[in-house]
């Protein structure tokens, strides 16, 4: 499994969250309201924790990296917004029981032990509550910059964790399995697909704080990628339009 704490101020700088059109998606269904206690399992630097909190939600966030979290923490002061973030795996939460109307897990199912992190949710979840598990992916296509980039990390030896093939085109069907065996209803699923707009350095930085590049190799392999790939992108014109697509799904708490 990756360490992306070793790539945490590249996953701060660069690594740009999700867009605002997922949570207007989510206010629109009722699932993300002002004053709800929510619960971001995961949450890395923050990013899904953050636009919660502007929303005037109260959030707690947990993630096993210290590192990415001390960043998490920096940017929610600089952003002016509260969020409650503790060192904690999402397996474990160490949370009181019932305690949440709404769960998110924004870029991370895949990285849980998912038949006792769903559990964990179960028992975390108020009667009347959601979880949301989302995804930001970019898009390979033939020809395009994504393409790219991936084949320049597999020509450098970097290897995708055989857990993100769960994610096929930016869909994860798996998830919704896992909800429904776990006793959730009114399950739904909605994507979309939007061009994120990156000047050639900050999409070098986002690809260095990907989990084959920044969270797997030593800081002078990484080194060595990044001159590799800033080649390879001198002949692109700038700044970049790098296809992706989000991905969510909506679950309702189990009945009791």
């Amino acid at each position: 499994m990756p360490d992306f704490g070793r790539t945490a101020s590249d996953y701060a700088r660069h690594r740009v969250g999700f867009p605002p059109e997922l949570f207007n998606r989510l206010t629109s269904m009722q699932v993300v309201q002002p004053g709800l206690r929510a619960l971001d399992l995961g949450t890395g630097t923050g990013t899904l924790a953050r636009g919660l909190a502007h929303r005037g939600l109260t959030v707690t966030a947990v993630d096993i990296s210290a590192a990415l979290l001390a960043q998490a923490v920096r940017l929610a002061k600089e952003e002016g917004v509260e969020v409650a973030f503790i060192e904690a795996p999402a397996e474990q939460t160490g949370l009181d029981d019932h305690a949440f109307e709404l769960l998110t897990a924004g870029q991370c199912w895949h990285w849980f032990d998912r038949s006792v992190a769903i559990e964990e949710c179960r028992r975390l979840l108020g009667p009347t509550g959601h979880l949301v598990i989302t995804h930001l992916d970019w898009l390979p296509a033939p020809g395009n910059i994504v393409e790219l980039t991936e084949q320049t990390i597999v020509d450098f030896g970097g290897r995708f964790s055989p857990r993100l093939q769960a994610g096929i085109h930016g869909l994860y069907p798996a998830w919704t399995q896992d909800a429904r065996q776990a006793g959730f209803t009114a399950i739904e699923t909605f994507s979309f697909d939007i061009d994120l707009v990156y000047p050639k350095a900050a999409w070098r930085g986002r690809v260095r704080a990907s989990g084959p590049v920044g969270g797997t190799f030593d800081p002078a392999t990484v080194e060595r990628f990044d001159a590799l790939f800033a080649k390879r992108l001198s002949a692109w014109p700038e700044p970049l339009e790098v296809p992706h697509r989000v991905w969510a799904m909506v679950a309702k708490a189990p009945r009791s």
